[in-house]
C-alpha cells in the first residue's frame, strides 16, 4: 500500500513522500526442506567420513568435508530465513532481513575455507600416495549422489533467493563432486593408479570456486547495498523520468533489504503535482510489478531541483 505525507522542513519548499510496502517477495516456507536436507546430510557426512577413513580415501574425505561444510551452511541459510520474518523493532526499523545476505556471504566464504582444506591434503597426497579401497569408496559416493541430488531438488524452486540459490547449489554441487567421486574409483580399480585420488580432490576443489564464486559476488554486492543483478537501475532512472508530470529524477538509491526483497528511494521534480496521492499510488504499484522493487518511497518536488541539496550526482 502507498501512503502520502506533507512534510515541510526538508527542502524549504513542499513535497510529498510516497511509500509501497511489497511483501509478496518475503522469504518462502523453506522450514520442511531444510530440516530434511540437514538431516540426511548429518547422516551421511557421518557415513562419509567413517568410509573415507577406513578406505583410505581422501577424495571422499574430501567429499564429507565439502557436505560437512554444506549441513553448516544450510543451518546458516535457515536461520537466517527465520530471522528474517521477524517484525522491525526498535533500533533494527528493517527487522532482521539483512541477515538472509550475511548468511549467504558467509556460506560462499566457508565453502573457499573448506576448498583451502581439501587443496592442501591433496598436494600432500601427491606426494605420499596411499592405497585406496575403491569398492566402498563407490558405494558410499553413489549414496552421496541420491541424497545430495534429492536434496538440492528441495530448494529447486526460489531461485530468486540469493539465500535459498546458495543451498541449492550446495546441494547440486555435492551431487556432481560424489558422482566424481564415484567415477574415480572405478578409474583406481581399473588401473590401479593412485595419483587419481588427490588429482580427483583437487578437481572437486576447482568445481566448488567456480560454483561459489558468483555466490561470493552476488552475496558481497548485497551486503555492499549494491542494486540486486536483476535490477537495471538505468532502466528504472528512466521508467521513473517518463512517470506523468515528471521532469526530472535524482537521489536515486535501491538496495537489498533482505535476498528476496528490494528497496527504492527517489526524489522526483514534478512542478503540477495535483494528484499527488494517486501519482504515488500509481508509481509505487508500478515499481512492484515492473522491477519487483516491493518498498519505494517517493520524494515529490514541486519546485526546482537545484533547490534539492541531494540533486547533484556526486551526493549520496
Amino acid at each position: 500500500m502507498a501512503h502520502a505525507h506533507a512534510d515541510h522542513d526538508h527542502h524549504a519548499h513542499d513535497h510529498h513522500d510516497g511509500h509501497s510496502h511489497g511483501h509478496h517477495h518475503a522469504p518462502a516456507n523453506f522450514n520442511r526442506a531444510f530440516a530434511i536436507g540437514v538431516g540426511l546430510n548429518t547422516a551421511f557426512v557421518l557415513a562419509e567420513a567413517g568410509a573415507g577413513i577406513w578406505s583410505g580415501s581422501l577424495a571422499l574425505l574430501a567429499d564429507a568435508g565439502h557436505n560437512l561444510s554444506d549441513v553448516l551452511s544450510l543451518l546458516l541459510a535457515w536461520g537466517a530465513t527465520v530471522l528474517a520474518k521477524r517484525a522491525p523493532g526498535g533500533r533494527r526499523t528493517y527487522g532482521l532481513r539483512k541477515g538472509t545476505i550475511l548468511a549467504s556471504l558467509a556460506n560462499a566464504v566457508l565453502l573457499l575455507v573448506a576448498v583451502g582444506a581439501i587443496a592442501s591434503e591433496a598436494v600432500r597426497r601427491f606426494m605420499s600416495p596411499a592405497e585406496v579401497a575403491t569398492a566402498p569408496v563407490m558405494i558410499v559416493a553413489a549414496v552421496g549422489v541420491v541424497i545430495n541430488t534429492a536434496t538440492a531438488l528441495l530448494f529447486l524452486r526460489g531461485q530468486e533467493d540469493l539465500n535459498v540459490r546458495g543451498a541449492f547449489l550446495h546441494m547440486a554441487t555435492d551431487a556432481a563432486v560424489s558422482l566424481a567421486v564415484v567415477a574415480g574409483a572405478g578409474l583406481m580399480a581399473l588401473t590401479g593408479l593412485l595419483w587419481i585420488d588427490p588429482a580427483l580432490s583437487l578437481g572437486i576443489a576447482v568445481v566448488i570456486v567456480i560454483g561459489t564464486w558468483g555466490l561470493l559476488r552476488d552475496s558481497a554486492d548485497l551486503a555492499l547495498d549494491a542494486a540486486p543483478r536483476s535490477v537495471d537501475v538505468a532502466a528504472v532512472r528512466r521508467w521513473l523520468a517518463d512517470l506523468p508530470g515528471v521532469t526530472e529524477v535524482h537521489d536515486l538509491h535501491i538496495w537489498a533489504m533482505s535476498t528476496t526483497e528490494t528497496a527504492l528511494t527517489a526524489h522526483l521534480t514534478r512542478p503540477a503535482n495535483d494528484d499527488g496521492d494517486a501519482f504515488l499510488h500509481q508509481a509505487c504499484e508500478g515499481l512492484a510489478r515492473q522491477f519487483r522493487i516491493g518498498h519505494s518511497t517517493l520524494q515529490v518536488e514541486s519546485g526546482d531541483a537545484a533547490a534539492c541539496r541531494l540533486a547533484p550526482a556526486e551526493v549520496v
